[in-house]
């Protein structure tokens, strides 16, 4: 590692320091987000089981819904290992490519998360809109192809951003005021001209988390018109029902989402609580999404209630 005029030239490792501000709790902190890691894991692991297991569900939205799962297990094993070793064991160095690594496979699933939201949300629109052409449009092959290039989309754009960092030589400081490496707290090390990387982050955030909730919003607008076109009540109940499990993880989702990214780039809230919530964004879903499912779906409630009940007979 060089040091030249007070910079840091092509560090070979970075410091994370967690949570500014609790250093002194964050051995406590682990814990609960350790719970919540472990809820994911499982929860995500029981529906990529189940799905394939269970013929019923062999339908589109459950296809999506195990593309989910796996993405939000990916999400955890990037995150849950060197933020739980920095809060219990302060092992807070990580080699800068590493670093690079990790802020793509974080980026490029949050980025894959967002396209299968997309993807459900037209598939609710087919099913709700065309119901009679639902199986037509949503073959085996167009869901093959849906995912391909919900997949290669997340890792063209996000690939790029590791690519710009790694062309910058000089840095101010190797200290990442975070949990793990995200992009815009690496960029803000650099000691050079990073207006290409800021705007670029800019273009790839709203290119896919933009983009994708602008035709979710449009895809339910759509919904909810033929839904409250349906004349009688108790269709509209069961049409909107339908939909109830998609929209409490859209939403959760992309509100966590706007808040972390607005308050990194243009809020002025303390450190501490914006790598909390942005830890809690990336963390939250993956946990709740395995639930909301399991709650509205007959199927893996089944499954459940199978599980715990011959669990109990055997003891």
């Amino acid at each position: 590692m060089g040091y030249t005029n007070l910079s840091y030239l092509n560090p070979g490792t970075v410091i994370l320091i967690g949570i500014p501000g609790l250093e002194h709790a964050q051995f406590w902190i682990g814990f609960p987000f350790f719970v919540v890691c472990l809820v994911a894991l499982l929860g995500n692991l029981f529906l990529l089981i189940i799905i394939p297991t269970e013929r019923s569900l062999h339908q589109p939205m459950y296809i999506f819904l195990a593309v989910l799962a796996a993405t939000d297990l990916g999400l955890c094993l990037a995150i849950a290992p060197k933020m739980l070793a920095i809060f219990w064991f302060g092992s807070c160095s990580m080699a800068f490519d590493a670093c690079l690594t990790q802020l793509f496979f974080i980026h490029a699933l949050q980025g894959m998360e967002s396209g299968v939201l997309l993807a459900m949300a037209f598939d609710r629109y087919v099913a709700i809109c065309d119901p009679l052409r639902h199986t037509a449009v949503l073959t085996p092959l167009f869901l093959l192809r849906v995912v391909l290039v919900v997949a290669i989309r997340a890792t063209v754009l996000v690939g790029v951003l590791p690519i710009l960092l790694k062309r910058l030589q000089r840095f101010h400081s190797v200290v990442i005021v975070h949990s793990y490496c995200e992009h815009m707290a690496v960029v803000k090390l650099a000691a050079e001209d990073v207006r290409i990387n800021k705007s670029y982050g800019l273009f790839v955030a709203f290119a896919i988390l933009g983009f994708d909730m602008i035709f979710v919003f449009i895809s339910y607008i759509l919904i909810f018109r033929a839904v409250f076109r349906l004349p009688q009540k108790e269709a509209r109940s069961k049409a909107f029902n339908t939909c109830t499990a998609h929209i409490v993880v859209f939403l959760e989702f992309y509100i966590l989402a706007f808040f972390s990214f607005f308050s990194h780039r243009f809020g002025h809230v303390s450190p501490y609580v914006h790598i909390l919530l942005s830890t809690i964004y990336l963390l939250l879903p993956p946990a709740l999404n395995p639930i909301v499912y399991g709650v509205k779906t007959k199927e893996i409630r089944k499954w459940v209630v199978q599980i715990f009940v011959l669990k109990s007979n055997t003891q």
